[in-house]
C-alpha cells in the first residue's frame, strides 16, 4: 500500500449512507445491496470486490470477497467482515442483528439478468426493487470534500491542454498525438480509467480528432465520434495525419482519485475558415448565457431547449451537438465518479438544478467534412449560477 492515496473520511461515508437511508425510508425499502463498483467505493470507500448492505436504519456492512485486508486499511466503514460467496449474505446479517428485508433495494439500472436472478434465490423472501434512482440523486449533490477533489481535476485538466501546443506537429497521427498528451496526463497522476454508466459505454482519456474525423459520428452518446484505430473501437483517435488549417479537437477527462473533469480545447496550426471561427465564438456566447441561467430550480430539460434555439438563432440549428438524423439530445451531463451522472441538460429532462451539483456543458457544432468546433467545461452550481472549473483559454488556440 505505498505512495500517495486518497481515503474518504468517515463522516463523509456516514453523511452519504444517511442520505441514502432517508430516501431507502421513504421508499419503503428496509435494506440496499450496493455492488456496482462506483457505488460501492461512493459509499464504503473501496473499489474491492463485494457487497454492501446499507439497512434502513442502522449501520451498514460490508462484506468483502477480495481483498479483505485492502479494503479494511482502504475503507472508513466499522464493520468490514470477508465472505466466499453472496449466498451467505443472509446468514451473516442475521448473526449481525439485521432483520433480513422483505423489500431489497438494489442498482437494476446496470445490475446483470443472471446476478439479479441469482439473488432472487439468496434473499428468496424478499421483494427486490430498483433503488439505482435514489443512489444517483444521493451522488449528484457534492460535498465539500468532493468539490475540492473536483477542483484539482479540473486544474490538471487545465495544464494537459496547456502542453497540447508544445506536441503539435504537421504529419504527427491522431493516435500519435493522444498517446503522447495521455502519457504526459498519467505523469500528472490521471487514474486511466474512465468510468461510465450507460450500457455498452465506455471511454480511454477522451477523444482525439482532427479536420474531417472528428466530425465522423459513432456509437458513443456524444456529438463528436471519430473514426477509432479500428472498427472494434469505432470512436476516438485514429490513423489520421495532422495537418495546418484544420481543427484539432481535444476533448480529454482527467480523472483524479475517482473524481472526472470533462475539458474540451480547439487547436490548429494555421488558420481555419471563417465558417468555424464564427460558429466557435457562438458555442462561447451560448455557454455564458447558460452560466447565468443555470442556478438552483432552473429545470434541466428547459435550459436544454433554450441552448437549442440559441443555436438555431445563429443559424447553426442543423450542425449543433450532431449532424444528420442521430444527433445527441443533451447538451450538457453530471461530473462525479462516473462520466455520465445525474443532471443531464437534455430534452425533456424534469429535475431541478440544486447548489453542489457539478456538469459539464458542452455546447458544440459538427461540420461534416470540415471539423468540428466549441467548447466543454466542467462547472460547479452554485446560488449566482455555473462556477466554472476548468480555466484554460476558451478561444480557439493557434500554433
Amino acid at each position: 500500500m505505498n505512495g500517495r492515496r486518497q481515503t474518504t473520511p468517515d463522516l463523509e461515508l456516514q453523511d452519504r449512507i444517511g442520505k441514502l437511508q432517508q430516501r431507502l425510508q421513504a421508499k419503503e425499502v428496509q435494506g440496499a445491496l450496493i455492488i456496482q463498483k462506483t457505488d460501492l467505493f461512493y459509499f464504503s470507500g473501496t473499489s474491492q470486490q463485494g457487497w454492501l448492505y446499507v439497512p434502513a436504519e442502522g449501520k451498514p456492512l460490508l462484506m468483502v470477497f477480495k481483498e479483505h485486508e485492502r479494503a479494511v486499511a482502504e475503507s472508513a466503514l466499522e464493520d468490514v467482515i470477508s465472505l466466499v460467496s453472496p449466498k451467505k449474505i443472509p446468514e451473516r446479517l442475521q448473526e449481525r442483528g439485521y432483520m433480513l428485508p422483505s423489500v431489497l433495494g438494489m442498482e437494476l439500472d446496470v445490475l446483470p439478468a443472471n446476478i439479479y436472478f441469482q439473488f432472487e434465490t439468496i434473499f428468496e423472501h424478499a421483494k427486490i426493487v430498483d433503488i439505482s434512482l435514489e443512489i444517483r440523486l444521493v451522488r449528484a449533490i457534492k460535498s465539500e470534500y468532493e468539490i475540492d477533489i473536483l477542483r484539482r481535476a479540473c486544474a490538471l485538466s487545465d495544464k494537459v491542454a496547456a502542453h497540447v501546443p508544445s506536441l503539435l506537429e504537421p504529419g504527427k497521427t491522431e493516435v500519435q498525438l493522444a498517446g503522447e498528451i495521455e502519457g504526459y496526463a498519467r505523469s500528472l497522476g490521471h487514474q486511466g480509467i474512465v468510468r461510465m454508466r450507460l450500457f455498452g459505454s465506455e471511454l480511454f482519456y477522451g477523444h482525439l480528432m482532427s479536420g474531417p474525423s472528428a466530425a465522423v459520428p459513432s456509437y458513443l452518446a456524444s456529438p463528436t465520434g471519430g473514426d477509432g484505430v479500428s472498427s472494434m473501437i469505432g470512436q476516438g483517435a485514429g490513423f489520421k495525419e495532422i495537418a495546418p488549417n484544420e481543427t484539432i479537437l481535444v476533448d480529454y477527462v482527467f480523472a483524479l482519485d475517482g473524481y472526472i473533469s470533462d475539458h474540451t480545447r480547439i487547436f490548429a496550426m494555421g488558420q481555419l475558415p471563417d465558417e468555424l471561427v464564427r460558429a466557435h465564438e457562438a458555442m462561447l456566447e451560448i455557454q455564458e448565457k447558460v452560466k447565468q441561467l443555470a442556478v438552483p430550480g432552473a429545470i434541466t430539460g428547459e435550459l436544454y431547449e433554450k441552448m437549442i434555439s440559441m443555436a438555431d438563432e445563429k443559424g447553426l440549428g442543423e450542425q449543433f451537438m450532431g449532424a444528420g438524423k442521430r444527433k445527441i439530445r443533451f447538451t450538457g451531463h453530471g461530473v462525479g465518479l462516473e462520466l455520465d451522472e445525474f443532471p443531464f441538460i437534455a430534452k425533456g429532462q424534469k429535475l431541478p438544478l440544486e447548489a453542489g451539483m457539478t456538469i459539464a456543458l458542452e455546447p458544440k457544432t459538427i461540420f461534416p467534412g470540415l471539423g468540428v468546433v466549441g467548447i466543454e467545461n466542467t462547472h460547479l452550481v452554485t446560488t449566482d449560477g455555473l462556477e466554472q472549473l476548468t480555466r484554460f483559454d476558451e478561444q480557439i488556440y493557434y500554433v
